[in-house]
């Protein structure tokens, strides 16, 4: 998309993977073209639109200037640093200022990665795409991954030929929400494709070289869907042989149509039990892979759930297994104690202080057997 708008700044959109933290974040769409899904309110109520190609190279050029700046400044000696990085930025516009503070940011955390900004930067023209890849790479040559999120409906109407470009050009990761490879599920939630093109595009980032990651999100097809949604995902997973599957556990905020449809009955939302055991007959399914899984995001109720398939499989199952195999209270206390930040995996649980903390915040908040997907849900409100 060439300019037809005027350049307002440097722009920066409101989400990236965890394990983009030390990423520049680079905006080259705004929004997400889909924007129906019944879980996700990320995007609801705002438009999508894509960046004039003008403005973003405007933006790394931007980002260019302040690295080259606080490069220098670096160089000078220790006790000045800060009274220079300060003038640099002083009494510049509200957008010099984020570009600057991102620039910094990403200098800090060693300049290796780069993040493409928002819901699905590959539904622009691959020409484009390629165009902003290579002025990244000739002005930024140190940078060692380039990653987007992308929509497996959108991938899979990319050429084999476009991919492996786009690829040689340096994107050389992506982020896929797959949730779910159930059709039933995907309908019901709206996710705007089915298992089949899951797959489809899968297997095309894997020919083209790029690395993938895939999403899983247990207790998104609910009481109903959540054998079918641990098995047919697992299927698609095994399909494709993913070099990351990412768990993410499904949260249901009171302003997505899924909560919604929860009020209504129309949806019967699993529990954290239910949902550890849908994980443990998702994570048994994977077969004939050798995927790196990873629970790494604060809404899953077990963060010690990360290696390498087939070998590791063991070891990732085990913490569920135990979960499962403890008694209803002991099930309620590691949930509590999980929501409340308490504990990030089940071994806490064994440790004295923090078990009587979990005790008190139990104990504190009321929680029971009878109410604690109330407290559940409250909770995990704060992460999303």
């Amino acid at each position: 998309m060439r300019a037809s708008e005027p350049y307002q700044g440097f722009e920066v959109g409101p989400i990236r993977p965890p394990s983009e933290a030390r990423s520049l974040l680079l905006r080259i769409t705004r929004n997400c073209p889909w924007n129906r899904c019944t879980f996700c309110g990320l995007y609801k109520g705002e438009k999508f639109s894509l960046r004039p190609v003008e403005h973003i190279l405007k933006d790394i050029d931007a980002i260019r200037f302040f690295i080259d700046q606080i490069q220098q400044i670096m160089k000078s000696p220790e006790e000045g640093r800060h009274q220079e990085l300060t003038a640099l930025h002083a009494g510049r516009s509200e957008n010099e200022q984020m570009a600057f503070h991102v620039a910094l940011n990403w200098y800090r955390g060693g300049m290796t990665s780069v993040f493409l900004q928002d819901a699905n930067s590959l539904i622009i023209k691959p020409d484009h795409l390629v165009e902003i890849l290579l002025y990244i790479r000739k002005y930024f040559p140190q940078v060692e991954r380039v990653t987007s999120y992308a929509r497996s409906h959108t991938i899979a109407r990319i050429s084999d030929e476009d991919m492996d470009r786009i690829a040689e050009a340096g994107l050389n990761r992506i982020h896929v929400g797959m949730e779910s490879a159930s059709d039933k599920v995907l309908e019901f939630v709206k996710k705007g494709v089915d298992k089949e093109t899951h797959i489809v595009a899968g297997q095309k980032v894997k020919r083209a070289g790029i690395e993938l990651s895939e999403y899983f999100m247990p207790g998104l097809g609910g009481r109903e869907l959540s054998r079918e949604n641990a098995l047919e995902s697992a299927d698609a997973m095994n399909q494709i042989n993913p070099d990351f599957i990412r768990i993410r556990t499904l949260a249901v905020p009171d302003d997505v149509e899924l909560f919604e449809d929860w009020q209504s009955g129309k949806f019967n939302k699993s529990s954290d039990v239910e949902a550890a055991g849908e994980l443990l007959l998702f994570l048994q399914s994977l077969s004939g892979i050798t995927s790196m899984v990873k629970s790494d995001h604060i809404l899953n109720l077990f963060q010690e759930i990360e290696g390498r398939l087939p070998d590791e499989k063991d070891l990732m199952t085990e913490p569920i297994k135990n979960f499962l195999g403890m008694d209803a209270e002991g099930q309620l206390l590691y949930v509590v104690g999980r929501r409340s930040g308490i504990f990030s995996r089940l071994d806490d649980m064994s440790d004295p202080d923090l078990k009587i903390h979990a005790e008190r915040a139990r104990d504190a908040h009321r929680v029971s057997l009878n109410n604690v997907e109330e407290f559940t849900a409250e909770m995990v409100k704060r992460f999303i």
